[in-house]
């Protein structure tokens, strides 16, 4: 007689192997986890995100207040030359290396075409285009003048923007401490001798 199939009655059984066991709750925890994250983060409030588009941007130069709408990658150089026409500092190699396009902010000399506009903000902002007051020069500008230290200008705007800077900061400035204000500039014309010679003689003209 032909034993009783009884295998209908037998439980099923679930066989996993150890490497799909092991994928199936990898990927399980990553999903949880980034769950988790998402959920985190949805909660949290971030930093608001500004840009790409023109945002409005306020800036104080030279003492006046200057309404822009620029893209936050926008340099404090491109947005006065561009957008204000304040067009006295010069884009040079744009890199930061060559000191043209030099401005004082806040007592501190700055390149600007690599300073972003909108990190300025709130600062006090200063050109070349607001040394002079009215007619008359500055006194850096005019021993500029009077030493003929410009050559072909162009980077002339710098090199006074940083004596100013190294005389306010230092009104009895040592020729080695001008000497290093102004280490960060270059004359592609090489009037080296004649921009320290306006530099001196700016500071004998502030402390007279």
């Amino acid at each position: 007689m032909k034993p009783k199939d009884d295998s209908s009655s037998k439980p099923e059984t679930f066989n996993v192997s150890r490497r799909h066991f092991l994928k199936s709750a990898s990927v399980g925890g990553l999903v949880t986890a980034v769950r988790g994250m998402a959920e985190t983060e949805a909660q949290t409030p971030g930093p608001q995100v500004i840009g790409p588009g023109e945002v409005p941007v306020q800036l104080n130069v030279n003492g006046k207040r200057i309404d822009l709408r620029i893209e936050p990658r926008v340099t404090l150089l491109d947005a006065l030359r561009m957008r204000a026409d304040l067009t006295g500092n010069k884009r040079g190699c744009d890199r930061g290396a060559c000191g043209a396009c030099t401005m004082i902010v806040d007592g501190r000399t700055v390149y600007s075409c690599s300073t972003l506009a909108i990190e300025v903000q709130g600062k006090r902002i200063r050109t070349v285009d607001g040394l002079a007051d009215g007619n008359k020069l500055h006194p850096v500008q005019q021993s500029f003048c009077d030493t003929d230290a410009m050559m072909c200008g162009f980077c002339t705007p710098g090199f006074v923007m940083a004596t100013v800077g190294v005389l306010e900061k230092y009104p009895n400035a040592t020729a080695e401490q001008l000497r290093k204000g102004l280490d960060g500039n270059i004359c592609r014309c090489g009037t080296f001798n004649r921009v320290f010679e306006a530099a001196l003689k700016a500071k004998e003209v502030r402390r007279g």
